[in-house]
């Protein structure tokens, strides 16, 4: 216990804001990174305003973005990180580097974008266009990008702290000045009363995301120190608590740990958004759509009634990053290729394993029961209301057991937690698969393969 007031202040990075991060008892690399971030929020009101592509070319933004990632960087994780511009420069004479082990936060984002780029180069230069998906179509990237704009897309500001990752041709669009007039072009504004373009501005966006931020971290200094995630291991918790209250504390514990991803992910869009990147065309009710790159929608998340659905709205673009580069692309078991990329991704730790490797169980279980089951429930409203109350309780409990491991991070506590809930997700996962017959997914690649020869066969016909 004497030695615990020294650990929340080590840190590779600056040590200006020591006094601060004292007097607030909260570790330095988190003061550093919110300080960080709250200044690329002001950088990013100024970058639109002053430097928006009316007023500065190309070359300037890119070079203004790129010094600006590289400084934040270097104050929040130290010189080390330059471990990251070396390996972005080696990169660059590669062009297509599969991965990279990471070692900050920082470098796993530069990894998304190094094998997206990687990907997308090589679908516009090195592919035939009929071998092409349709996004694979409409992302490639069909010319080799300079030092400058690779630089500026992997280490710029707005991303280089907690991303999110984006596409390499919308980041081009955002920084020449044609991303909003691209998205705006996809909407008739003749029929809506408009005599030229509108004018989108992200502020309200901006407003309501900092908003939120500011919830999360007020419930993150609240509810995550009163529910500790190491008591789920604590011996007197196990050995004196039914199991459905250790199952109840579980789903209370993972939702305390929530708003800490709440906190970082909307204040990295909200960065974005300032800085005039981010805009997603219009929705519906005729609303501009400031979500190009939202990381979570917290609704979606916490109303999800089945694990694809929650998965699709936690960290969402990574997920679209494994979709592109993995899932997509993977000639067998797409699924489990993809778990087992995103372990790889996040680094070393063994918790990191037992969750996505207990993912691949969930998913497919959860997708054997929704082949099998869900139709029988949607023959009358009550039914389906029923259907939805199981079919959300089951997936946040899911969800809570899948994830554990990914914070107690250690074998030995893992493999305890799994023994006090009595392996049961597990064993219900395997009886699953074991009863219910599992319908063969239409892989992308497979359908892909189709059209080819539909195509081949239709052409052969005409000749």
């Amino acid at each position: 216990m004497a030695e615990a007031p020294s650990l929340p202040y080590r840190t590779t990075g600056s040590t200006l804001l020591h006094p601060l991060s004292r007097l607030l008892g909260i570790p330095l690399d988190q003061v550093n990174f919110v300080a960080c971030q709250l200044f690329a929020l002001l950088a990013a009101f100024w970058f639109r305003i002053y430097l928006s592509p009316s007023h500065a070319s190309s070359v300037v933004r890119h070079a203004f973005a790129t010094l600006f990632g590289i400084y934040f960087a270097v104050f929040c994780f130290g010189w080390y990180s330059l471990h990251i511009f070396i390996l972005v420069m080696m990169s660059y004479g590669i062009m297509n580097l599969a991965s990279i082990s990471n070692i900050h936060s920082p470098l796993m984002i530069v990894t998304q974008k190094i094998t997206t780029l990687a990907f997308q180069v090589h679908d516009g230069i090195g592919r035939q266009a009929e071998d092409l998906t349709a996004e694979q179509s409409r992302l490639a990237v069909k010319r080799r990008p300079s030092l400058l704009e690779y630089l500026s897309y992997l280490l710029n500001f707005m991303s280089i702290i907690a991303g999110p990752c984006s596409n390499y041709k919308d980041y081009i669009a955002f920084i020449e000045g044609r991303h909003v007039h691209m998205k705006l072009l996809e909407v008739n504004w003749k029929q809506k009363g408009y005599d030229r373009l509108p004018d989108p501005s992200p502020t309200g966006a901006v407003a309501y995301k900092l908003c939120i931020t500011l919830v999360s971290l007020l419930l993150f200094l609240t509810l995550t120190k009163s529910f500790p995630v190491t008591y789920i291991i604590d011996n007197q918790f196990i050995n004196k608590t039914s199991f459905m209250s250790r199952l109840g504390y579980l789903y209370v514990v993972t939702q305390a740990s929530k708003p800490k991803y709440y906190f970082a992910w909307t204040l990295a869009d909200a960065v974005n958004n300032a800085a005039g990147y981010g805009f997603n065309g219009v929705d519906e009710r005729g609303n501009f759509r400031w979500d190009l790159l939202s990381n979570l929608n917290i609704w979606n998340i916490e109303t999800a009634t089945s694990f694809k659905v929650y998965l699709e709205n936690w960290n969402i673009q990574t997920a679209a990053w494994l979709k592109r580069v993995c899932y997509d692309r993977a000639p067998f078991h797409p699924t489990a290729l993809t778990f087992i990329l995103s372990a790889l991704w996040h680094g070393i730790y063994p918790g990191y394993y037992f969750t996505f490797l207990t993912g691949i169980l969930i998913t497919l279980a959860a997708r054997a029961i929704r082949n099998n089951c869900r139709h029988y429930f949607l023959s009358s409203e009550p039914l389906k209301v029923i259907y939805d109350i199981i079919t959300w309780l089951v997936t946040q409990l899911a969800v809570c057991y899948t994830v554990a491991p990914f914070v107690l991070l250690a074998v030995e506590p893992t493999i305890k937690f799994y023994k006090s809930m009595y392996f049961h997700m597990h064993i219900l996962g395997f009886l699953v698969l074991l009863v219910l017959p599992v319908r063969r997914q239409d892989h992308p690649i497979k359908r892909l393969q189709n059209r080819v020869t539909e195509n081949s066969v239709k052409n052969k016909k005409e000749k």
